[in-house]
Parts: structure tokens; C-alpha cells; sequence
């Protein structure tokens, strides 16, 4: 699989993501910059995480302005898979790759904690090699 990271202004976590996906993978990992249309004939787009425009609440509404997204749309749009971890994951909902949007806790400040997740579909190749969990 090839896989393609998106870089955008104050990311970090793309050369992780990159180092990653060759390393602990084995597969092929191509950065792509926030401001190119090409997404070089990638399998996957991964929109990392790491402070992209400075980590602040919305900082999708800001990225889904780059070039790359609206290949970035019309890939997810035929298919493509699309991975979005951390504010890159606030990109997505953004971009309206995702239903919904994000709003501020109720408490207004940063929680580091342990969730449960639970695996709603298996049939992704994400999630093909887990089962369905009930909470």
C-alpha cells in the first residue's frame, strides 16, 4: 500500500507518522505538502496530528482552506481511504469528511485519560482483523 502524509504549517507528528508507516509497516510512505493538488498516486491520505496550525480549537477550519484538501475530498469521495489521528482527525470533521463537529469540553480545559474505544464495523481495512465489541 501506499501511503501519503499531509504535512501542513506547525505539524509534527508527519514525520512520525512517515517513519512509522516504513518502519513499523514495511510500507511505502510519500509526505504530501498542505499547499500541492497531487496526491502522487496514494492508496491511503493520513492527516497526522502534532499542533498543525498551532493545535487551537478549530484548527480544521483553517487546513481545509489548503489545496490538498480538495484532492484530499474528492479521494475520500471515491473511495479512498482516508486515516485522521489526533487534530488531524479536526480536519477531517472540517473538510466535512465527517459528521458532526467538534465542540469545547465541559470542563474548557485539556483531559488526559483512558477511553474505551469500541470497534463499530470490521469490515475496513483498518478493522478487518478485530471483532465487533459491545460496551
Amino acid at each position: 500500500m501506499r501511503w501519503g502524509v499531509i504535512t501542513f504549517p506547525g505539524s509534527c507528528d508527519d514525520q512520525d507518522a512517515l517513519y512509522a508507516i516504513k518502519h513499523a509497516l514495511g510500507e511505502e510512505a510519500v509526505p504530501l505538502w498542505h499547499k500541492d493538488r497531487d496526491l502522487q498516486q496514494v492508496d491511503c491520505v493520513l492527516l497526522p496530528g502534532g499542533f498543525s496550525y498551532g493545535d487551537y480549537l478549530r484548527c480544521g477550519a483553517m487546513a481545509r482552506f489548503s489545496p490538498v484538501m480538495d484532492s484530499v475530498v474528492r479521494f475520500a469521495g471515491t473511495g479512498g481511504f482516508v486515516l485522521a489521528i489526533c487534530n488531524g482527525f479536526q480536519i477531517a470533521c472540517e473538510a466535512g469528511l465527517l459528521p458532526g463537529a467538534l465542540i469545547r469540553n465541559r470542563g474548557l480545559r485539556f483531559i488526559c485519560a483512558d477511553v474505551r474505544v469500541r470497534i463499530e464495523q470490521t469490515d475496513t481495512p483498518f478493522t478487518n482483523q478485530c471483532t465487533r465489541a459491545r460496551c
